[in-house]
């Protein structure tokens, strides 16, 4: 199906309204909604393919701004094809990912090298990091903030050469940089202190509950804290990725609107699912950095994303194989595969009358657009890129072997059952999924940001 669509009878979510209606999409854009309410859409369709989304969602595209699809140098265990491929039957139309690949992107060269990559590969939207070191700051500084979703900045252990811990070169970067700073924040000498008490009482075998307590609350604070303040120091646009625990949130706001804030803040969904009394249950396949917490903290993180002290939704999507997984503590790696299912799994608490199904469209699709000043995405807007999903609520997913795309081949969710289906997903204004049929004919592109 070419990039013209007429959706009708859909239920439409959208900027907190929740309304019966039609969008006519052409040439790739909304050309315009029209609320059952007042009538049909009054314009010429003929010729236009129709489909009639009775008794479905339609929603805008979900924006991940926090995914890892391994590309370059690690894609035995994924690539921007497969987990792109894996985000649009999950609702993913635009995914910003992470430069701890390798190579690591220390350059404007190399962070070129992966937009070229992704012309030929991504079948989403696309952005990527340019990422931070101890001496790489010239380059920091080139990054073109209308092309480029933000810097990247470990401030917890990583991949290769991308642990930043010289306090003169965070003062540096967070007072010169020219767009967002998205962080990644765990204490390093908290953690290498915790890791020798656990050595020393385990030595190599160290129980997997062991994980939250080493990579701890102190830790996450700790880091947080200096991010925060680092960024109120030099009014610089912050954004800190996947918080863990209950304790983080007094460092951040609600009460101010989120086009106005200068510091945002992310939970991911694996921490509102799991908990530390999961551990026995899945193991090494729900170990993540930063570590699943508390039942406590689980329910805080909640509280506060409800109250917008956490303003987006997203995966910190990072596979690793089941082989690379199963192994012991300090062997098994960080990561787990989460884009095809984060949505679906949203929804699951909108159907425990958790979350409203309007949150969690502006958490996933709104909030992500307004905190990196997306281009005409993520809304419902006549003018804008048709980034649009149809979503059955009522019909049931089973996660299980032959239905999961990621190049890993397994999920956490793995034997769950969904209570909702992705059903159809439009990447500018093309259908390019169908109940689990694709069209890869036409690429995403490259995400544009208003700076």
């Amino acid at each position: 199906m070419k990039n013209n669509c007429h959706i009708i009878n859909a239920v439409i979510v959208n900027e907190g309204e929740i309304f019966e209606g039609d969008v006519l999409i052409k040439d790739g854009q909304i050309e315009k909604i029209g609320r059952k309410a007042e009538g049909s859409i009054v314009l010429n369709t003929k010729g236009i393919p129709q489909i009639d989304a009775k008794g479905k969602y339609l929603i805008p595209g979900v924006i991940d701004d926090q995914v890892h699809f391994r590309d370059p140098g690690l894609t035995h265990k994924a690539d921007i094809y497969t987990e792109s491929k894996a985000a649009i039957a999950g609702g993913i139309t635009s995914f910003m990912e992470m430069p701890n690949t390798i190579p690591n992107v220390l350059t404007q060269e190399l962070l070129e090298d992966k937009y070229k990559m992704a012309t030929t590969k991504s079948l989403a939207n696309y952005s990527f990091y340019m990422g931070a070191s101890n001496d790489n700051i010239e380059e920091i500084l080139k990054t073109d903030p209308a092309t480029v979703c933000g810097i990247k900045v470990f401030m917890g252990s990583s991949t290769g050469n991308m642990l930043v811990d010289n306090i003169d070169v965070l003062n540096e970067i967070f007072s010169k940089a020219k767009l967002l700073i998205a962080v990644h924040c765990e204490d390093e000498d908290t953690i290498k202190n915790n890791t020798k008490i656990f050595r020393e009482k385990y030595g190599e075998n160290i129980p997997l509950e062991a994980h939250p307590l080493i990579r701890s609350e102190e830790a996450c604070y700790k880091s947080s804290k200096l991010a925060v303040g680092l960024a109120k120091l030099h009014n610089t646009r912050l954004h800190v990725l996947h918080l863990s625990t209950a304790k983080e949130m007094e460092l951040f706001e609600s009460d101010i609107p989120l086009e106005n804030k200068r510091i945002t803040a992310e939970v991911c969904v694996h921490h509102l699912w799991f908990n530390n009394l999961d551990y026995e249950k899945y193991g090494t396949r729900i170990k993540w950095n930063p570590a699943i917490k508390t039942k406590n903290d689980q329910k805080e993180l909640f509280s506060a994303l409800l109250d917008n002290k956490l303003d987006v939704i997203a995966t910190d999507h990072a596979p690793h194989t089941l082989e690379e997984k199963t192994n012991t503590y300090f062997k098994a790696p960080s990561g787990g595969p989460l884009v095809q299912h984060a949505l679906q799994a949203m929804l699951d608490f909108y159907h425990q009358d958790k979350i409203s199904i309007e949150r969690v469209v502006e958490k996933m699709c709104h909030a992500p657009a307004v905190c990196f000043q997306v281009e005409k995405r993520g809304f419902i807007r006549e003018g804008y890129h048709a980034d649009i999903v149809l979503v059955d609520a009522d019909k049931q997913t089973e996660v299980n072997k032959s239905n999961i795309l990621y190049k890993v081949g397994w999920s956490p969710f793995e034997g769950h059952t969904f209570q909702s289906k992705i059903t159809h997903t439009f990447v500018n204004g093309r259908l390019v999924y169908e109940n689990g049929v694709f069209d890869e004919s036409v690429k995403g592109k490259r995400l544009k940001f208003n700076r």
